[in-house]
């Protein structure tokens, strides 16, 4: 909707303030602008008003000073200078630019346009900088102006800049077939500058509804500053780039109803823009379509608080965003996104895109939040998607990604493709926490990959971050779908893993595949029946890795190439509620899996380890080295084929529980490694057990003399005892209660036991001496008589010696 803006244009003019030569004339609504202050190839221009009516134009007449190059025009009066027709330039013998000054603010309307022959800066600064020192300014316009024959050093903002706005119908692109490349229909109004030259806004909050900016092959500038500060005019072959102060404050910048930022061309410019909050919806786009044999310029956008990409157009073709195309010999431009966070929802798209043999653009995030989300409202097949791809024998771009949270969610993808015969991008993820779940209602699961969908090659995809999470059917993978090979997986978890769950059409998974997609995609594609390609490696370290409630860590084909190779390094390992590790193959060789772990692998109610092949393959390697690893509930470790060999499983462990060998499968836990028609493979389990040779202590190489240890004891017959009761035993008959003890005290004068002297123990004489007997005899009447050995008629009593006491 295109708000009414021109109700004061019965006053609308253009009028001179007398502070320099500058000479108006008019003609209805049309207002020729002659002389002015020249300064060498500058040229100053002075005004109390500046708006053009709409129909009506506003005309830089040259005649009198042709040889100029740039125009610095300002407006002094106080009024928002609203612009609803044309501006031009006549009879220069240069490329003009024009610099537009108005610190009170700029509308442009639906039907504003630009007619010049170099490049157009519309700002609300309060005055122009040159290098010299000069200042040429909006604000203090009575001092008598000093002209610089110099090029301008910077815009100087107020501490509160006025807003810019440009309003208009939309663009008219469309992609009805969902083809590589959208259809480019001209918009019905927009403003454009000269092919290779610079269109700049630059002010306080920019609301671009509905505008269509054009610079083919040249240079796009977008700036919104809520503060004081210098934004610098950096002369380029293009026109200016602008550059930022630091710690300058910024303000917001709306895209909105189908906006449109277009430098496509021969060769494709690039675009800049910075604020506070940047925010395109409603399919607003930055476009570069790159047709020449030099590559595309950068895409650059960044905020110092966040940067939203949200929905579609209303039939939800083209994707509110970011999109650089490739179709020439040379690439495409990359896309670099920084901010705090980043969001894209809704059918939103940062895409890079080959459809030639020049590669596509490099797509770099750097922000603290990212959150890929969801899909169009209007259709849920169109899901929020962040890519690089190819259709011809051009290679995707890489993707790269820093962030300290990534969240891919309800369909999302973050994915670089190849549908031709040149290969996928790298994709490079380095965050503290990056978390992929769930599906679009349509269908589509959120997944992070490098894809091939035809010859080409998947690259490799890496991932480092402290805690991974793949919830709800979401995926990281790597995958093709004809005949190039899948690419290699690497992801260091410095925390965890956990992977659990399904959607309605995926399970939860790392994977690396060769996948057969079903034939109604396949006739979608153009792709053939037969699958020939190999799966790619996956490779993944971590201390914890949970995979759960079906959720898989899998390397596998589907078709006749080979299964790829799975190594997993981590402290623990736990399987539950059908999760597994796959490495299988339908009718090539089945993968390998190589298991490090540290303490503990768990397998439990229906999970696996499995490396096994169909048809002619032969079932893949299994090798575990973890010190306990249990089973139970009917999982199962197994390596297994139809009609090719099995494969060898080889375990090193210090403990196995739960899981025993049998030839087959059975509702236990079993480790196997059959063939149901060809020969089976090998078992083998090393049990290690403590080593003898560590933790044992070396014994004293001398004996302890136990003579001088050991105290006699007090003959036996002597008849002395010593008798406790009270609190702890019972009572001293069964009628009374356990009443309070006595304090126990020994009187006996013990000082003779203190003396270094030797003390000898006395002992009564027994008037009768029992002796034990040792054995028996037959006397001579017949009768048995009990016998003692004459040495054990002797009773000797040692001495007890200080010496021999414990200290």
């Amino acid at each position: 909707m295109v708000m009414p803006l021109w109700c004061s244009f019965a006053n609308a003019q253009v009028t001179p303030d007398s502070t320099l030569n500058t000479t108006v004339s008019q003609s209805g609504n049309n207002f020729t602008i002659i002389n002015g202050s020249a300064a060498n190839s500058n040229l100053f221009h002075s005004f109390q008003q500046f708006s053009v009516p709409t129909g009506g134009s506003a005309t830089f007449d040259l005649v009198n000073t042709p040889n100029i190059s740039t125009i610095f025009s300002r407006v002094t009066g106080g009024n928002i200078s609203n612009i609803d027709g044309l501006i031009q330039t006549i009879n220069s013998n240069n490329s003009v630019s024009l610099l537009l000054i108005n610190p009170n603010g700029i509308i442009f309307g639906a039907n504003a346009q630009l007619n010049i022959g170099g490049s157009f800066i519309g700002t609300t600064a309060n005055s122009i900088k040159f290098t010299d020192g000069i200042e040429f300014s909006a604000i203090n316009s009575q001092a008598t102006p000093l002209l610089s024959i110099n090029v301008p050093l910077g815009l100087q903002m107020g501490s509160n800049p006025a807003s810019i706005t440009v309003q208009s119908t939309g663009h008219r692109l469309t992609n009805i077939a969902g083809l590589p490349l959208v259809t480019q229909n001209p918009s019905a109004t927009e403003l454009r500058v000269q092919p290779g030259k610079t269109l700049a806004l630059v002010g306080g909050n920019l609301n671009l509804n509905g505008a269509t900016l054009t610079a083919k092959q040249g240079q796009v500038e977008l700036g919104s500053v809520s503060g004081a500060g210098l934004v610098s005019l950096l002369p380029t072959a293009q026109g200016y780039t602008l550059g930022y102060e630091d710690g300058q404050k910024f303000g917001d910048i709306q895209l909105t109803q189908r906006s449109l930022l277009d430098i496509s061309g021969v060769n494709a410019g690039s675009v800049q823009i910075r604020g506070r909050h940047i925010q395109f919806t409603d399919g607003s786009l930055v476009l570069a379509r790159n047709l020449g044999n030099l590559p595309g310029g950068d895409i650059r956008l960044q905020a110092t608080e966040a940067i939203d990409l949200i929905g579609t157009t209303a039939n939800t073709t083209i994707r509110s965003g970011v999109r650089t195309e490739a179709v020439g010999i040379a690439a495409s431009g990359n896309i670099s996104v920084i901010a705090p966070r980043l969001t894209l929802q809704q059918g939103a798209g940062l895409n890079s895109i080959s459809a030639g043999v020049a590669p596509s653009g490099n797509i770099h995030l750097d922000a603290t939040t990212i959150e890929l989300s969801g899909f169009s409202p209007i259709n849920p097949n169109n899901v929020t998607t962040l890519s690089t791809s190819v259709y011809a024998s051009g290679n995707a771009g890489d993707i790269s990604v820093n962030a300290n949270s990534l969240l891919v969610s309800n369909g999302a993808s973050l994915i670089s493709a190849t549908f031709g015969s040149g290969s996928s991008g790298k994709v490079a993820i380095r965050t503290n926490h990056t978390t992929v779940m769930g599906q679009s209602p349509a269908g589509p699961y959120s997944n992070i990959s490098s894809t091939t969908f035809a010859a080409g090659n998947a690259k490799t995809l890496t991932l480092d971050t402290a805690k991974l999470q793949i919830l709800d059917g979401g995926a990281v993978g790597t995958t093709t779908f004809f005949a190039g090979n899948g690419g290699d997986i690497s992801i260091n978890a410095t925390e965890s893993i956990e992977i659990s769950g399904r959607s309605r059409n995926n399970n939860s998974s790392i994977n690396s595949s060769t996948t057969r997609l079903l034939p109604i995609l396949r006739q979608r594609f153009g792709l053939p029946d037969k699958l020939t390609a190999n799966a790619g490696s996956v490779s993944i370290t971590t201390p914890n890795l949970t995979v759960t409630d079906g959720a898989t860590v899998s390397v596998t084909s589907q078709g006749s190439g080979n299964g790829g190779s799975l190594k997993i390094t981590a402290n623990t390992i736990r399987l539950d509620r059908q999760g597994s590790i796959q490495a299988q193959t339908e009718s090539g060789n089945g993968g390998n899996i190589a298991l490090e772990v540290g303490n503990l692998l768990l397998l439990r109610d229906n999970s696996a380890i499995a490396a096994t092949a169909g048809g002619n393959g032969n079932g893949g390697n299994i090798n575990i080295n973890a010190p306990i690893i249990a089973g139970l509930k009917n999982s199962d470790i197994i390596a297994n084929a139809v009609q090719g060999r099995g494969g060898n499983i080889q375990i090193t462990t210090q403990g196995i529980f739960g899981l025993k060998y049998r030839d087959r499968l059975t509702p236990e836990s079993d480790i196997t490694a059959s063939s149901q028609f060809g020969v089976s493979g090998t078992v083998q389990v090393n049990t290690i057990g403590v080593d003898p040779n560590s933790g044992l202590v070396e014994l004293p190489a001398n004996v302890t003399d136990s003579s001088q240890q050991i105290a006699s004891g007090c003959s036996a017959s002597q008849g002395s005892r010593f008798v406790a009761t009270g609190r702890g035993g019972i009572p001293q008959n069964p009628t009374q209660e356990v009443t309070s003890d006595r304090t126990w005290s020994d009187i006996r004068d013990l000082s003779a036991y203190r003396k270094n002297s030797e003390i000898t123990t006395q002992t009564p004489a027994s008037s009768e001496l029992l002796v034990q007997a040792t054995g028996w005899h037959r006397n001579t009447q017949g009768k048995i008589e009990l016998v003692a050995n004459k040495s054990s008629t002797q009773v000797q009593q040692s001495l007890l010696t200080c010496a021999a006491m414990p200290n």
